[in-house]
Formats: C-alpha cells, structure tokens, sequence
C-alpha cells in the first residue's frame, strides 16, 4: 500500500465503505475503521502498521493543502 486508495481499496475487502465529504475527515475515519480491524485481530500487524504509515502521510498532506487554501483564499486581489 502507498496511497490512500490503495488503503480503502483494502478496507473495501472487509466491507468497509467512508465517505464523509471532507479528504481529511475521510482519512481520519478511515484510520478508526483500520485501528478497529487490527484490535478485531482481522488485520495483521505488518499491513496495519504500513497503512497506518500512508494514512499519517496522506493525513500530513491533506493538512498542508487546507492550510494553503486558507491563506491563499485570504488575498485580496
């Protein structure tokens, strides 16, 4: 796994469907639903830890293209 699709194309295996509307809040519920899977013993460690890994990535990401929206969305002209 290297991408977040690459991530819920795997919770997709489990049933497992998010779509919030906001990237982020997706990410972040996407993690929940991950940390839930692993605590169920569903998923093993070495493909959680490397999901978890894309989503904190992706998460990072995401965040610095919000904050960049702001503060270009606060010019003037």
């Amino acid at each position: 796994m290297r991408t977040y699709y690459d991530v819920q194309q795997y919770l997709k295996q489990f049933g497992v469907f998010i779509y919030v509307g906001k990237r982020l809040w997706d990410i972040e519920l996407t993690a929940i639903e991950l940390d839930h899977l692993y605590k169920s013993g569903v998923v093993e460690k070495k493909t959680y830890l490397n999901a978890k890994m894309v989503l904190e990535k992706e998460h990072r990401e995401e965040e610095k293209r919000e904050k960049e929206k702001q503060v270009g969305g606060n010019h003037l002209g």
